[in-house]
């Protein structure tokens, strides 16, 4: 019997021992509350007996209280497993896993399933493994569902590291790794099938190996239904999930296909209100329905919360509370084949939230593996900072660029030309494609402010390629100034929009100069920055709260010194070279059809 077995019958024998012999106690009960039961969806007054890390009981706890017991009043609370969020990325927080989860914590989510596909797009392996490390160091359940693939579009983007089946057993084989992550190499399944079928080939590999030492595999099936999707699930494995499901009628078709669909709440993508409706107005199942984040800004958390504030606007659409609890609990343990937490039963993690007002998901205290973690939303346990080391820094590799590198040419062309333009979608990842009329000048094409038709390129900014890719969007809103970033989906070149050119190359040499990071110029000046030197993408230099404060002083700054009135401006310029997400995007190769899988030339 291994030494984990032995400790773990020891405790179990401890715990009976506790329940039968009349003379030993619990350690700690919560008093007086009422259950949230996920597993009969019922709602039931209650203690919650605890010894250790584990809950003895749920239910009458009286004679379980001795001398030493702890005892919290929680009465008239409700006491409910904690949260799960089951898909997420730290990288869009732009934090370390440590001061995202001092965010999270208090707000009752005590387990976190993150997808490292950005790091692992700028620094490969050695970023992933840096990120599990730091995993290994908190007090909430932390676990990585890992790429098998990137660039996941080879050949129309470049990443700074290549990501293939080579790679997973290394990765899989750790503890901390769930299993594989979001498959968006076969995301655009036909243009792959027909294009790049080897990519299938690897990602099967990959599969199978995961498949094979009891790891989880999750989707990325925007858009697909029937063959397609069947494709895409055969792919998985058997049973994938899919966070990228945006209409009624795909939830409903992915449920009926056994899919785990994550309905996506984050900061700039929201899913859940139309998915929900295949419950609410079709009366389907909902075991399979699991609520998740996917990229939350540290504002929001702050302010509003993370799976607490997605329960509650769920709630608000016309679910039953405890169901919707369900989505953060049951439902994702099910999924992952978590046996110790997602419920409240003996034997189980003490992982819990008291909830003081059910409608507005109010969290009074967190316990996590049994010991108060937070209450009235502040942490009860230090959590020290966690500083990355070198190797994972200084991820940018170009030199600062000159304003003809970055000028939109029509050489030969008068008046005016026709440009393929990238259409924002507000609180989407999905854009529009279209086509317009504008001005060329001495033969560089022209922004238009009043037909909000601005410059799109794309910088590769990781010594691979050296190449910059080229359109135009409409829907960005600015009226002056440029924005540029490091953080771009998924291999994060630099990208960079703006009203003139020469803002424009004032905030890339801005983010090359950071390392990394955010910068908005107007009129050759900096209005305001933010170095994210962790592979481009994150920083160990400021606290959430700090970082909180941050993001909200750059929107702010975004409205009133460059005039962007579209909600996280930042996030939705990220998207905007997400090659596996319809319909034009842009990367440093240039611009791309996504469902044709092909290169098109700006100049319509």
């Amino acid at each position: 019997m291994l030494t984990t077995d032995i400790k773990a019958a020891i405790q179990r024998r401890r715990m009976i021992d506790v329940l039968l012999s009349g003379n030993i106690y619990a350690d700690l009960v919560l008093k007086g509350g009422y259950i949230i039961n996920v597993v009969t969806r019922e709602i039931y007054a209650g203690d919650v007996a605890i010894q250790g890390d584990r809950i003895l009981l749920v239910g009458q706890a009286d004679k379980l209280i001795g001398p030493l017991t702890v005892i919290e009043d929680v009465t008239g609370q409700f006491i409910s497993p904690g949260f799960i969020d089951s898909h997420m990325h730290f990288e869009s927080a732009m934090l370390t896993v440590t001061e995202f989860s001092k965010l999270s914590i208090p707000t009752g989510t005590t387990t976190l399933v993150a997808d490292p596909h950005e790091i692992g797009n700028v620094l490969g392996v050695q970023g992933m493994k840096a990120m599990i490390e730091e995993a290994k160091t908190l007090p909430n359940r932390v676990l990585f569902t890992v790429p098998c693939l990137t660039p996941d579009v080879p050949g129309l983007e470049t990443a700074g590291a290549d990501i293939s089946s080579k790679d997973m057993q290394e990765l899989l084989n750790d503890d901390y790794v769930q299993g594989i992550g979001e498959l968006q190499g076969f995301s655009n399944v036909h243009p792959v099938y027909r294009n790049a079928p080897y990519l299938i080939d690897d990602l099967l590999a990959s599969v199978s190996y995961a498949k094979s030492i009891g790891k989880s595999i999750e989707g990325n099936a925007p858009g697909l239904f029937g063959p397609e999707l069947a494709a895409h699930i055969i792919c998985g494995g058997g049973h994938v999930s899919c966070h990228e499901t945006t209409t009624k009628e795909e939830m409903m078709e992915k449920l009926r296909y056994g899919v785990s669909v994550f309905m996506r709440e984050g900061s700039s993508q929201r899913n859940m209100a139309e998915c929900i409706r295949a419950i609410t107005e079709e009366g389907m199942d909902s075991r399979r329905a699991i609520l998740v984040s996917d990229d939350m800004v540290p504002e929001d958390l702050l302010n509003f919360g993370h799976m607490n504030d997605i329960v509650r606007r769920t709630i608000a659409v016309g679910l039953d509370p405890v169901e919707a609890i369900q989505m953060v609990t049951i439902n994702p343990a099910t999924h992952f084949g978590f046996d110790d937490i997602g419920l409240l039963a003996p034997g189980t993690k003490a992982d819990i939230a008291v909830i003081s007002d059910l409608s507005r998901m109010s969290i009074s205290q967190v316990y996590i593996a049994g010991v108060k973690v937070a209450e009235h939303g502040e942490l009860t346990r230090d959590i020290p900072s966690y500083i990355y080391p070198v190797s994972v820094k200084k991820s940018v590799k170009r030199k600062p660029v000159k304003l003809e590198e970055l000028q939109i040419s029509a050489e030969g062309a008068y008046g005016s030309v026709l440009i393929r333009t990238i259409e924002v979608v507000p609180d989407q990842n999905l854009t529009g494609a279209g086509i317009y009329k504008a001005a060329v000048k001495d033969g560089v094409v022209q922004p238009s402010v009043a037909e909000d038709l601005l410059p799109l390129l794309v910088i590769e900014r990781h010594g691979r390629s050296g190449k910059i890719g080229k359109t135009f969007v409409r829907g960005m809103k600015l009226q002056s100034g440029a924005i540029a970033e490091s953080v771009a989906h998924d291999t994060h070149n630099i990208i960079v929009t703006g009203t003139n050119y020469a803002d424009m190359v004032t905030a890339v040499n801005r983010v090359i100069a950071m390392d990394g990071g955010i910068a908005m110029i107007r009129d050759g000046k900096v209005v305001g920055d933010l170095p994210l030197r962790i592979g481009g993408l994150m920083t160990d230099e400021l606290t959430g709260k700090e970082m909180s404060s941050r993001i909200t002083e750059l929107h702010r700054l975004a409205r009133e010194e460059l005039g962007c009135t579209l909600h996280v401006p930042f996030m939705h310029l990220s998207f905007l070279s997400l090659v596996t997400s319809p319909a034009w995007k842009i990367t440093d190769i240039g611009l791309i059809d996504v469902d044709a899988f092909t290169v098109l030339p700006t100049l319509a």
